[in-house]
C-alpha cells in the first residue's frame, strides 16, 4: 500500500505531529509507529510529541514518546509528519525535520502548506487518522492500530457529529470496531469524561462568556490565573469551545486561553459552514479547516482579541 511504498528502504524513521497534541495527532502519529513497530521491526523508529493527555495513555507504546527537544541534531533517513499543516507547528521537531534525507507528510488540514518532500494532504478527510486507513491494508490493521485509528477519527468528528463525517468514515470505523476494539469506552473515556475541575473550568468559561453578532457567535476566555486556581492545564480545557458552539442560535463559537503573560491560544469552532474558520485561521498566523481552525494571538486584552476575530468572520458575511 502508499504508506509502506514510501517508507521503503528507510532504516531509520522519525515520526512527529503539531504542537499540543489533540486526539487526532496523537492517534495518527501513534497509528504509524505501532505499524512501523509491527511490520518492520528491524527499522529504527522514534516518535517526538509534546506532552499528550493522558486519557490516550491506554493507546500501546504511547510510553515510548520522546519530547520534541530529544530529536535535535538527529538524523533520520525518513521524517514522517501526521497531522501538522505547517513546519513552523513541529515546534522544537523542525531540525530534526530539516536534517532528514526525505520527509514526508500526511495530513488533512485546508492550510497545509505542504512543506514536505511528498505531501498526501486531502482536505475533505474527517481526520488524519482516517486518510492513514486509507494508505495501509485494512488486513494489516492490528488491534493496537485500529485503537489508535479510532481515536483520532472520534475526535476529529466530534463522534462522528461534524459535517467532515462521511460514508467512508463510517465504513472504516465498522472495519475498526471488528479489530476487538472497545469502542464505546474510547468514546466514553476520551471524549466524554472529565474530571472534576474541568467541569469547573468549564463552567467558569460559559458564566463569562458573551454574545455577538445578534447571538451568532459565542465567545469566552480563561485565563492563566483561572487555570492554576482550578489545577488545570492546557491540554484540559479541550470540550469547551465545542460546549460553546452546540448552543442553540450559535454558527460561530471563540474560545481563547492564556499561555503565556502577553499570548493567548484561540480555537474556533463552526455549526454550519456559513465562515471558512480556516482563512481567519491563516489571517492569524494558525490553520485548520473550515469548521474547526486554532491560532495564537498576542495582547493582554482578550475581549478585544476576540473583536479582532469578530472582524475578521464580518469580513465574510
Amino acid at each position: 500500500m502508499i504508506f509502506e511504498q514510501e517508507i521503503a528502504g528507510a532504516k531509520s524513521i522519525a515520526i512527529g505531529g503539531h504542537i499540543r497534541p489533540d486526539g487526532d495527532c496523537v492517534g495518527s502519529t501513534m497509528a504509524a509507529y505501532n505499524y512501523i513497530k509491527t511490520y518492520f521491526p528491524d527499522v529504527k523508529c522514534d516518535i517526538y510529541l509534546e506532552d499528550i493527555p493522558n486519557i490516550f495513555r491506554f493507546i500501546k507504546h504511547t510510553e515510548d514518546i520522546q519530547i520534541p527537544s530529544a530529536s535535535k541534531g538527529k538524523e533520520y533517513d525518513l521524517f514522517l509528519v501526521m497531522d501538522c499543516g505547517d513546519g513552523s507547528r513541529l515546534g522544537d521537531s523542525i531540525e530534526c525535520f530539516n536534517m532528514a534525507k526525505k520527509t514526508v507528510c500526511i495530513d488533512h488540514h485546508v492550510s497545509n502548506q505542504a512543506f514536505a518532500d511528498v505531501n498526501m494532504v486531502v482536505p475533505d478527510a474527517s481526520s488524519t487518522c482516517e486518510l492513514f486507513y486509507t494508505t495501509i491494508s485494512p488486513d494489516k490493521i492490528t488491534k493496537d492500530i485500529a485503537e489508535s485509528i479510532y481515536v483520532g477519527m472520534v475526535h476529529d468528528t466530534g463522534v462522528f457529529q461534524y459535517t467532515c463525517t462521511h460514508k467512508s468514515t463510517m465504513e472504516a470505523a465498522g472495519v475498526l470496531m471488528e479489530k476487538g476494539i472497545d469502542y464505546s469506552r474510547i468514546i466514553d473515556e476520551t471524549f466524554y469524561a472529565k474530571t472534576y475541575e474541568q467541569n469547573l473550568i468549564q463552567a467558569q468559561a460559559i458564566l463569562k462568556s458573551r454574545q455577538f453578532l445578534d447571538g451568532k457567535v459565542l465567545a469566552s476566555f480563561i485565563s492563566k490565573e483561572e487555570m492554576d486556581k482550578y489545577n488545570v492545564l492546557p491540554k484540559h480545557l479541550d470540550g469547551i469551545v465545542n460546549q460553546l458552539r452546540i448552543t442553540r442560535g450559535v454558527e460561530i463559537a471563540i474560545f481563547l486561553y492564556q499561555l503565556e503573560d502577553n499570548e493567548y491560544k484561540a480555537s474556533t469552532r463552526g455549526k454550519t459552514g456559513i465562515i471558512d474558520l480556516s482563512q481567519i485561521a491563516v489571517h492569524f498566523g494558525g490553520g485548520g479547516h473550515k469548521m474547526a481552525a486554532g491560532f495564537s494571538l498576542k495582547g493582554n486584552d482578550p475581549w478585544k482579541m476576540v473583536n479582532e476575530i469578530i472582524a475578521e468572520i464580518q469580513k465574510q458575511l
